[in-house]
């Protein structure tokens, strides 16, 4: 897949534009008009679990050093679907209904599945019929001082500046890692997803490879302590989750590519 990211964001309120949020199935056929489409997210490729029963964490090794994540967390916003090749979207006017994306959320928390599996985050019907070949959103640390970040903070007040989280062991050694990136995605469909009137159902997963965040160059893990707010690894890890996203139609929402 090509990927795409520019730096920077915009001010959004959770709508969904095209029509109402729904929990519906993603192989459910789809209305008479449009399309329906499933946005899911996944951590990567399935991982192992850690020893001990009824364990979620996720162990990852070089050889020398171990690191287990016990959960990963980001803050997400304006999650758009883009049309292919549609030059009357190049005017589009944010919070316009116009075709030009099928939804929009945010800023939304997002806790990632440790089985490999694609966790569902908004399904939506009625999805303009056309070619849809990328997906576009922020990483988004929510602020105080933004009136559309209230609703979140005042469910997540422990997220005040911060749109990246993860929990876990390093070496034995607890640790936190935590991130205020800011950064907008811009994530090639290849192939692109087609939606026609009466189509099935489908389902795009939106897929973070957390298990190549805390690597070096050379493969190796390092600290999530080094890589903190001043850390000497933190723009190594910064640019590591930039650089591990990846999306594509999983119409069994598997977290593997169709």
């Amino acid at each position: 897949m090509k990927r795409f990211s520019n730096a920077g964001w915009m001010a959004a309120t959770l709508v969904c534009i095209t029509a109402a949020c729904s929990d519906s199935d993603p192989t459910s056929p789809a209305g008479p008009t449009g399309g329906t489409v499933s946005l899911s997210i996944s951590a990567g490729a399935p991982l192992a679990p850690s020893p001990g029963p009824g364990s979620l964490s996720v162990v990852y090794t070089d050889g020398s050093n171990s690191l287990e994540m016990s959960s990963a967390r980001l803050v997400l916003r304006e999650i758009e679907l883009e049309r292919l090749s549609d030059e009357s979207c190049d005017t589009h006017v944010e919070g316009i209904d116009d075709g030009c994306e099928s939804f929009e959320t945010g800023p939304v928390l997002v806790d990632f599945p440790t089985d490999g599996s694609a966790a569902a985050m908004v399904t939506i019907t009625g999805v303009p019929t056309g070619v849809y070949d990328e997906v576009e959103f922020n990483i988004h640390k929510p602020s105080s001082g933004l009136a559309d970040d209230a609703p979140f903070l005042q469910a997540h007040p422990d997220y005040a500046e911060i749109s990246v989280r993860v929990n876990g062991l390093y070496n034995g050694s607890a640790f936190t890692y935590e991130s205020d990136l800011m950064d907008n995605q811009e994530v090639r469909l290849e192939p692109a997803l087609d939606i026609a009137d009466g189509a099935p159902a489908t389902n795009v997963t939106l897929q973070l490879d957390i298990g190549e965040w805390f690597r070096a160059a050379d493969g190796s893990l390092m600290d999530p302590d080094s890589a903190n707010k001043g850390g000497a690894n933190e723009s190594v890890v910064a640019n590591n989750i930039k650089a591990s996203i990846d999306a594509f139609e999983d119409r069994d929402r598997d977290g593997l590519e169709d």
